[in-house]
């Protein structure tokens, strides 16, 4: 009998440190937005906008190996081709906010006049110049691509919860059971 190929641990890693990653940046965004307008935002504001870059290449990597080496297909009479199509738009809305949240907040970076050093070592370009309007306009994208990913999260994480209840073989597949 063949063995049934299942995402790769790699893959796996990757995201579980995503999620972690994305659900700690949810948090510390109220936290650090609360801080005074001193030195205080400093390092919070780096490390919100490391972790964020950091996760466009994690998110990148994903998707390679996803594209790259695609688990076999769910083999139950249970898992119907609505859900398999339900699975794959929920996947790409995941995708797509996840990158839209990160490119809007590095924009927004860019025109408020703060720079960006990814993890301390390397300045990264700004695309923009101090520009406050358009520093407002970015935030505003980030805020509202942050809530609609937290939408599209919540609704994943109950549909992975559906497919435990119902022993369909989805999480199985994911954790390699």
């Amino acid at each position: 009998m063949k063995k049934r190929k299942n995402f790769s641990t790699s893959a796996v890693i990757i995201h579980w440190v995503l999620a972690v990653s994305i659900f700690f940046l949810f948090i510390s965004s109220w936290w650090m937005l609360a801080l005074p307008y001193n030195e205080y935002r400093v390092l919070p504001f780096q490390l919100h906008k490391n972790i964020g870059i950091t996760l466009v290449f994690l998110l990148l990597a994903l998707l390679y190996m996803r594209l790259r080496n695609p688990p076999d297909p769910i083999e139950s009479p249970a898992y119907t081709p609505s859900m398999h199509r339900a699975a794959v738009l929920g996947h790409i809305a995941l995708y797509v906010l996840i990158i839209l949240v990160c490119v809007s907040g590095y924009l927004s970076s860019s025109f408020s006049g703060w720079g960006t050093t990814l993890w301390w070592l390397v300045d990264l370009p700004e695309w923009g110049w101090e520009d406050e309007e358009l520093n407002a306009l970015f935030s505003e994208i980030h805020l509202w691509t942050c809530w609609m990913l937290l939408a599209v999260i919540a609704v994943h994480i109950c549909g992975a919860v559906y497919h435990v209840f119902r022993m369909d073989g989805v999480v199985r597949r994911m954790l390699h059971l």
